[in-house]
């Protein structure tokens, strides 16, 4: 083998430079491998058709936690923030949500809305802070930390009051169509709320846990949007700078082939291209399939812990569309300033539900829901001078089409999106010049997430905090010695945030000592 490091990150997504990052930070001598020629993940920056550049596949900031800007020292230019939303109506008659306040709807909407966001932040609120903490263990061994910890949160719990705290536990499993129908007048209202509730996930607004995943995105910020100037590949860039000054290596174009696994622990990786690296530790960003099944190998582990692994539930969902645009389209009922906001084609909740009955069976969405963005608008570096980007998130798009995913078959969804998009914006067509669709098939081969999930496994209670990734393996540490993970698919979760990289970052630097 090479040269021998103390720690070896798999993957230079964000978590994993934020973990990389706070061990360098600590005196470890760490090195990242990535598989891509940039370093990122799932949040990149790059051009899609020449002098058009988008975020790859997260395209808006939400969730990224202070408590990695404040260990990194991480500082973030924005190009826009503090993002509305605009839930797009055909005859023009938009709702306007910003914050805790809504416009284009009833005086008891506007109160009701007022007072679901005050208990919805309260309940994200108590959620965010476990967030940024190793998650107990449910088990007869438990540390003290580890009740401590489940003291903390049954104080927390009922802190909230009798009447609140009964609430937070009647709502955590529910879903959120049951939620905006007793609240909520508005069609387009209950769609955009729904609309954020089941957003990269394979869930309708009739599932259960739906409010749970609502909660989730609160908890980044109460799900107040930015737009990083120079895309969502600045704020990746930003995280391997930090690594670097730490005195972490990261080298690119390295695709990891195995995890070497001697003498019952990992003890380094060999790459794709053969060359092999030594470490008394391993670390992986990939996702937990990826990392058991591929690169450690069921033969390594034991065998009860890779049938749960395997029947992680992780199947994408969501597509990207990005078109490059001569121009801004015209959208009835929209001010010039508005298409620095985010728009969102959800009618109602009902809609959003019949969205999802196809990709139950393996079929696009007839009427898929959007949630839609100009970032060209306020950063002029995405696109040439007077033409723009749009980026478009679309569900529900399955990672396993039934008919699979030929050309013919992203080029009809392609056509049926944009057609979709014209019933709000009719001269859309006429204003591209080009366009990209990535399917949740295309995310897992450009961004190696199995199932092409941005999440790394879906958010629903049984894959969530003390059962996430799986059950036993929910503390970083995996049942083979000297091997952790710390992606999206560890507590607490996805999204932009790094927390599950500086929780994992924090778990190795208690457990382990350098030798």
């Amino acid at each position: 083998m090479s040269e021998r490091y103390d720690t070896i990150v798999v993957g230079a997504g964000h978590n994993g430079l934020v973990c990389a990052s706070l061990l360098g930070k600590a005196g470890r001598k760490v090195l990242v491998l990535e598989a891509n020629d940039r370093v990122g993940g799932a949040a990149v920056t790059r051009e899609f058709a020449d002098g058009y550049s988008v975020s790859s596949c997260a395209h808006l900031l939400y969730q990224l936690q202070s408590q990695v800007t404040k260990d990194l020292g991480l500082k973030v230019e924005l190009a826009r923030d503090k993002l509305g939303t605009v839930a797009l109506s055909a005859d023009g008659k938009h709702v306007r949500i910003n914050g805790n306040d809504v416009s284009g709807v009833g005086d008891e909407d506007v109160a009701s809305y007022r007072d679901f966001r005050k208990r919805m932040t309260r309940f994200a609120d108590l959620l965010k802070t476990y967030l940024n903490k190793t998650a107990p263990r449910l088990a007869k061994d438990a540390s003290k930390s580890d009740m401590l910890t489940l003291a903390q949160l049954g104080f927390d719990i009922r802190r909230l009051g009798r009447k609140e705290m009964q609430e937070f536990l009647r709502l955590i499993g529910m879903n959120i169509r049951d939620e905006v129908t007793e609240r909520f007048e508005s069609d387009l209202l209950r769609g955009a709320v729904s609309f954020d509730a089941v957003l990269g996930t394979h869930l309708g607004p009739r599932s259960p846990n739906t409010i749970m995943t609502y909660l989730y995105r609160l908890a980044g910020s109460h799900a107040r949007l930015s737009q990083p100037a120079g895309g969502m590949g600045s704020v990746t860039e930003a995280l391997a700078h930090s690594a670097r000054e730490n005195g972490v290596t990261i080298r690119t174009g390295m695709k990891v082939k195995r995890i070497v696994v001697q003498n019952g622990r990992a003890a380094g990786v060999e790459t794709e291209s053969g060359e092999t690296f030594s470490s008394r530790l391993v670390v992986s960003n990939a996702d937990p399939k990826s990392t058991i099944m591929n690169l450690v190998g069921a033969r390594n582990v034991e065998t009860g812990f890779t049938r749960r692994v395997h029947h992680i539930r992780m199947r994408g969902d969501a597509a990207k569309l990005h078109l490059a645009l001569d121009g801004l389209p015209s959208i009835a009922g929209v001010e010039k300033r508005e298409f620095a906001d985010r728009f969102v084609i959800a009618p109602d909740e009902v809609y959003v539900e019949r969205a999802f009955n196809h990709a139950k069976y393996g079929e696009t969405s007839a009427k898929p829901v959007f949630e839609i963005t100009f970032p060209s608008f306020r950063d002029d570096s995405l696109a040439p001078t007077g033409k723009h980007v749009m980026s478009a998130i679309v569900q529900y798009v399955p990672y396993e089409l039934r008919e699979g995913w030929s050309d013919g078959a992203r080029d009809a969804f392609t056509k049926l999106a944009i057609d979709t998009l014209s019933e709000y914006m009719p001269d859309l067509p006429q204003r591209i010049t080009a366009s990209e669709l990535l399917t949740p098939a295309d995310i897992e081969q450009q961004f190696h997430i199995s199932g092409g999930h941005w999440h790394h496994g879906e958010l629903v209670l049984d894959q969530f905090l003390f059962t996430r990734p799986v059950g036993g393996a929910h503390q970083y540490a995996m049942p083979l010695d000297g091997l952790y993970l710390c992606g999206a698919g560890t507590h607490p979760g996805g999204g932009v945030s790094g927390a599950a990289g500086r929780n994992a970052a924090r778990a190795i630097l208690k457990s382990e000592k350098v030798v």
